[in-house]
C-alpha cells in the first residue's frame, strides 16, 4: 500500500513538472515581438474602429480590394504631418486599372488637402503602389469657419477606386506610416484651443503624443524675440556712443566769464 502511494506521488510530481515545463515553453514561444514587428497595427474598417498608431510606427493591413482601411494618429500644433502608404499587390490583382488613394481627415472628420505628394496612383502592372500625402502645418488655433488643421486625432483612409465587379475581393497587403516635421515658431499663432480634437474619448485616455499636448503659448519665437530685443538695446547703446561727441573740454569750463 505504501509503495502504491509513493508511486502515485511520483507520477503526480512528474506530471506537475511536465506541465510547468510546457507552460514555460509556451511563454517563450509567445514572447514579445522583435523590433521589426514593433508598433505594427492592423487597420480598422471605419472612423469608429480606426486603429491608433504612434507617429513613426507602422500600421499594417491584410485585406481585399474594395475594403476601406482606417488608421489614426495624433498631431500637435507646429507639426507638419506626412503620411506614406505602400500597397503590395499579388499577380491576380495587377493590371486591373484600379486607382489606390489615401485621404486624411482631422478630428472633426474634415478632409484635409495635401500640400504635395502622390495621393492617388493607378496600380497598373506594378507589384506595389507607393502613396504619400503631406498636410499643412497644424495650427494651435483657427477661426470657426476655416478648414485649418488643428491639434488632435487625424484619420488615414486607404482604399481603391474604379474597381470592376470582377476585381473585388483580390487579396492585398498594406503598410502605413505617419511622421511629422516640427516647423516651430514660424507657424505660431496668437491663440490656442481649449482642448485637442480627440473625438469619442475620455479626458484620461492615453491618445495623445508621447510627450503630451503642447500648451500652445510657448514657441521658439519667444527666443528670437528676446535675442532681437537684446541686439536692439546693444545697437542703441553703440549708436549713442558714436554720436554723442567728445563733449565740452575741461579748460573751457575754467575760463573766466567775458574773456
Amino acid at each position: 500500500m505504501r509503495t502504491k502511494r509513493l508511486r502515485t506521488k511520483r507520477l503526480l510530481t512528474a506530471a506537475g513538472l511536465l506541465g510547468l515545463t510546457t507552460l514555460l515553453g509556451s511563454g517563450a514561444a509567445f514572447a514579445a515581438p522583435g523590433d521589426g514587428d514593433k508598433g505594427r497595427a492592423d487597420a480598422g474598417t471605419s472612423f469608429r474602429t480606426a486603429t491608433a498608431i504612434e507617429q513613426g510606427r507602422k500600421g499594417t493591413a491584410t485585406a481585399s480590394t474594395g475594403d476601406y482601411l482606417y488608421w489614426s494618429f495624433p498631431a500637435d500644433a507646429g507639426q507638419r504631418p506626412r503620411v506614406e502608404a505602400t500597397v503590395k499587390l499579388p499577380e491576380s490583382a495587377r493590371g486591373t486599372g484600379a486607382k489606390w488613394r489615401i485621404d486624411v481627415y482631422d478630428g472633426l472628420r474634415r478632409r484635409q488637402p495635401c500640400m504635395y505628394g502622390m495621393q492617388a496612383r493607378t496600380a497598373g502592372t506594378a507589384s506595389s503602389v507607393e502613396l504619400a500625402c503631406t498636410l499643412r502645418t497644424v495650427r494651435a488655433w483657427s477661426e470657426p469657419w476655416a478648414n485649418d488643421p488643428l491639434p488632435g486625432t487625424y484619420y488615414v483612409r486607404l482604399t481603391a477606386t474604379g474597381l470592376r465587379t470582377a476585381d473585388l475581393g483580390q487579396p492585398v497587403t498594406a503598410e502605413v506610416r505617419a511622421t511629422s516635421k516640427d516647423v516651430g515658431g514660424a507657424a505660431a499663432v496668437d491663440g490656442t484651443l481649449g482642448a485637442p480634437l480627440v473625438p469619442g474619448t475620455r479626458p484620461d485616455d492615453d491618445t495623445g503624443p508621447e510627450d503630451g499636448w503642447s500648451s500652445g503659448w510657448w514657441t521658439d519665437r519667444w527666443v528670437w524675440t528676446g535675442i532681437g530685443g537684446v541686439l536692439a538695446a546693444l545697437a542703441g547703446v553703440g549708436g549713442y556712443t558714436l554720436t554723442r561727441g567728445a563733449g565740452r573740454s575741461p579748460s573751457a569750463g575754467n575760463s573766466p566769464s567775458g574773456v
